[in-house]
């Protein structure tokens, strides 16, 4: 019986069963438990002639006859009550009743109305003899529905609230990812023009070594030819020195006039020839290769994005380096004259 009571939640009071009723009602658990292992031990052949069986506690007879202890005296009451607990027991907790709340100044009256003019629940006594009595008031389950109702367009309003920010947010993060691709390709396409400038700059360089280069051929060429002319007048004229020595050293007269009229003339032919030809003063200098790029490097450092407007090109505007405003066309820097 005491541990039974254990069970009972002590939210619901129970009366007080005679001892010999809560005895009893604990058949179907107490009785069962301690004479089941006696009826199965007796066998079956004392179903037909019955047996008798005293509770331990209450020493009340029971009969056992063929339904075995399971023919035991019901107890409804004790049913009753662990039916109840049961219930309990299984009961959410949102499903209790809910706790009344109760006006502070009228400790036995509870809150049911609501002030409208202070804005606050009270009770039927405030508004009768209270601090409410010149007040307005209306049922508090119709402003409780009525702000209730207010709390729901509130909540949905601010949803709707979130829904959008979140939409806005979600429109900006696509535009920086927008912004990301843009600058991305933007600067491959600034690249690929720089690339190309570079491109061009390597070629008109290549172009103006070559003329140089030409120049150089030309000159070397031409002053070589007069080289190997010179020397094949020297040549000839240091033969034609070495013969007449030789000749004045002939003791024999006739023999020396027979070979000296002809040595003259050689002489003097070859003492009239003309060595007048060699490069004017200056012909080795390369100076009027110089490229003047000052205005064209200054250019280059205007060099900006466009702005929508077009910009007139004038070589003033160049050479001055205040073109501003896009870069430059290639056609452009050729006739500003880097590129030929």
């Amino acid at each position: 019986a005491g541990s039974f009571k254990n069970t009972v939640p002590p939210s619901r009071p129970l009366a007080s069963p005679s001892p010999c009723a809560l005895h009893l009602s604990q058949h179907q658990g107490l009785f069962q438990g301690a004479s089941n292992p006696l009826w199965q031990s007796r066998g079956s052949t004392s179903v037909s002639s019955g047996g008798r069986f005293r509770c331990p506690s209450c020493r009340h007879e029971v009969v056992l006859d063929r339904h075995g202890v399971y023919g035991l005296q019901r107890n409804l009451l004790v049913e009753n009550i662990i039916d109840i607990y049961k219930q309990e027991s299984s009961r959410p907790l949102h499903a209790k009743a809910e706790q009344q709340l109760m006006c502070e100044e009228h400790e036995d009256e509870k809150i049911n109305i609501y002030c409208l003019t202070c804005e606050v629940p009270t009770c039927s006594m405030c508004k009768v003899f209270g601090a409410h009595k010149d007040c307005e008031v209306a049922p508090l389950t119709n402003i409780y529905k009525r702000q209730k109702g207010e709390l729901s367009d509130g909540i949905a309003m601010l949803v709707a609230g979130n829904d959008r920010i979140q939409a806005i947010i979600t429109q900006m993060e696509e535009i920086c990812k927008t912004i990301e691709d843009n600058a991305r390709r933007q600067k491959q396409h600034l690249c690929l023009r720089f690339d190309s400038l570079y491109s061009i700059l390597e070629e008109r360089k290549k172009e103006l070594l070559l003329e140089i280069g030409r120049e150089q051929d030309d000159k070397l060429q031409r002053v070589r030819g007069l080289i190997r002319q010179y020397g094949d007048h020297l040549e000839v004229s240091s033969k034609l020195v070495e013969s007449a020595i030789q000749s004045m050293e002939e003791p024999q007269m006739a023999a020396y006039l027979q070979q000296a009229k002809e040595l003259i003339k050689k002489i003097t032919d070859m003492s009239k020839v003309s060595m007048s030809s060699h490069p004017e003063p200056g012909y080795e200098s390369m100076d009027h290769f110089t490229v003047n790029i000052d205005h064209v490097a200054e250019m280059l450092r205007t060099i900006e994005f466009q702005t929508g407007e077009t910009h007139t090109w004038t070589r003033r505007g160049w050479e001055e380096g205040k073109a501003t405003g896009h870069l430059l066309p290639w056609a452009e820097l050729r006739i500003a004259g880097l590129l030929g």
